[in-house]
């Protein structure tokens, strides 16, 4: 197994926090206020863009309505920075020269803007950071097995590359990344400093490291609150995984607040000023109106109807493996706009409607190493009548059990695709092929052209997978509960 590169350091892991936290907050904090599109117009100056060149050119479908008039899904890529710029070493910045990302959520608002889903994806998790575009204009190959919070330092920038981790979030999940916002330390202290304060718990005493809190229930701010979400040694294993519950479990509490005592313009406005000259954001929410209108969409959700979950995961070593297939029922969930119930978004009790099948794109290459004349150009047939027209026979290759498809990082989602129509074959990435070499497809013995493939996206199971469930809380669950692991 190739080593997993750890992003450098000038400090303790103790000493990041869950930056994610405060750009969720950033988001749902102002939503609660939701005082009008004109009081986002005062933001403009402060927020930052960061450049759309980075974002790759192969990338999942734009999310459509799940039924006819309905609403559309949106997907918002939550990340934190440690970066020391404008004074955030005072609250405990990482790297001097580099910005760290340590942790990520994936928001998916339902299409019916009711409901939502945020996704905890573990720093980390061993995966395929595809190719990602650096200060000086180039493009890295695509990385195998690496940690997902590396995708965030590549390139070594002060303010990071959260372009590379978008990409790399949309071939995971096969989900196109509508938004992305990132904040840093200052952020998240403003925003619970203005709301004077947010209930935790503590579920024993904790003093190492530095970080000194008392057990039981209370009320954090400021470097309180940055302790209470960034501590991990005196919590369950000492893991991120614990502290990843106890983040999950710190927003639940901060959202409860604020939609239980609401805002008025002279709190919302020192509130969102301090908050927006924190975030970084994508070129699509990069003015102050723009950012408004995702806020008050946000504005209708109940707590009950916001969930939380953490990929589903497993200990891989010292680092952190994605669990198959509930990872991919995961994913499968948010494509569709489903809840982590399995039920359409605003209709309880609905019944499954698969999303309509994509439509193939991209060049494939067949080639035959089942020993058995014919199989190609008997698999180019099949596949040309479900779509695919960039079809190209190579030469027969030495022969194999499984079929194999092999696939450039951003083209994980055809990749997964296609893998529908040829079940148990094997998925590799390959990181010496560009979006214009399309897919390989090398078929194995195990192949049988007169096997009838599936007419459309796979069928979500009757029971949800325990790596979802039991990786869940809503944000109406007591902030006491499930706090760590181990």
């Amino acid at each position: 197994m190739t080593d997993a590169k750890t992003p450098r350091r000038a400090v303790p892991t103790r000493r990041r926090i869950a930056r994610a936290v405060g750009a969720t907050a950033a988001v749902l904090v102002v939503a609660a206020g939701g005082t009008g599109a004109w009081f986002y117009q005062h933001l403009n100056h402060n927020l930052t863009t960061f450049s759309a060149d980075g974002i790759a050119t192969s990338r999942p479908p734009a999310a459509t309505p799940a039924t006819p008039g309905g609403g559309v899904p949106v997907n918002v890529l939550l990340l934190g920075s440690d970066s020391r710029l404008g004074g955030n070493d005072a609250l405990g910045g990482g790297d001097a020269g580099v910005g760290n990302s340590d942790t990520a959520m994936l928001l998916h608002v339902n299409g019916d803007h009711k409901h939502a889903v945020a996704v905890s994806i573990p720093r980390d998790t061993l995966l395929t950071i595809p190719p990602c575009l650096l200060p000086n204009g180039k493009w890295t190959s695509a990385q195998n097995n690496r940690m997902f919070n590396s995708a965030f330092s590549v390139g070594e920038s002060p303010q990071g590359n959260p372009a590379c981790t978008q990409n790399t979030v949309e071939a995971l999940t096969g989900l196109r990344i509508d938004h992305t916002i990132v904040v840093d330390f200052k952020g998240f202290a403003a925003i619970t400093d203005a709301v004077h304060g947010v209930d935790v718990c503590v579920p024993g005493d904790v003093d190492s490291y530095g970080i000194k809190l008392s057990k039981g229930r209370q009320t954090v701010s400021g470097q309180a609150a940055l302790d209470y979400v960034r501590a991990r040694h005196g919590f369950g294993d000492g893991s991120d995984i614990g502290r990843v519950k106890r983040q999950q479990a710190f927003l639940s509490s901060l959202i409860k607040k604020v939609q239980g005592q609401g805002f008025d313009l002279t709190t919302l406005l020192p509130l969102a000023d301090a908050v927006s000259k924190s975030l970084t954001v994508d070129p699509g929410l990069g003015t102050g109106l723009k950012l408004a209108d995702f806020a008050q969409s946000l504005r209708d959700i109940r707590l009950s109807d916001i969930s939380f979950v953490t990929m589903p995961w497993q200990y891989q070593g010292e680092r952190v493996g994605i669990v198959h297939p509930d990872a991919d029922v995961l994913w499968q969930l948010l494509r569709e706009d489903r809840t982590l119930n399995g039920q359409a978004a605003g209709q309880p009790g609905a019944a499954q409607q698969p999303a309509a099948p994509q439509v193939p794109a991209g060049p494939l290459t067949i080639v035959n190493a089942s020993h058995t004349a014919g199989q190609a150009k008997a698999a180019e047939d099949a596949l040309r009548a479900r779509g695919y027209q960039q079809i190209t026979l190579g030469a027969d290759a030495p022969a194999r059990r499984t079929t194999l498809i092999s696939y450039p990082a951003e083209a994980f989602p055809a990749a997964q695709q296609l893998a529908r129509y040829f079940p148990g074959a094997e998925l590799q990435a390959d990181p010496s092929a560009t979006a214009a070499d399309g897919l390989t497809l090398t078929l194995g013995r195990d192949y049988q052209p007169d096997a009838t493939p599936p007419s459309g996206p796979p069928t979500l199971p009757s029971t949800m997978p325990t790596g979802i469930t039991q990786n869940t809380r809503t944000a109406d669950t007591d902030l006491c509960n499930d706090l760590s692991f181990g």
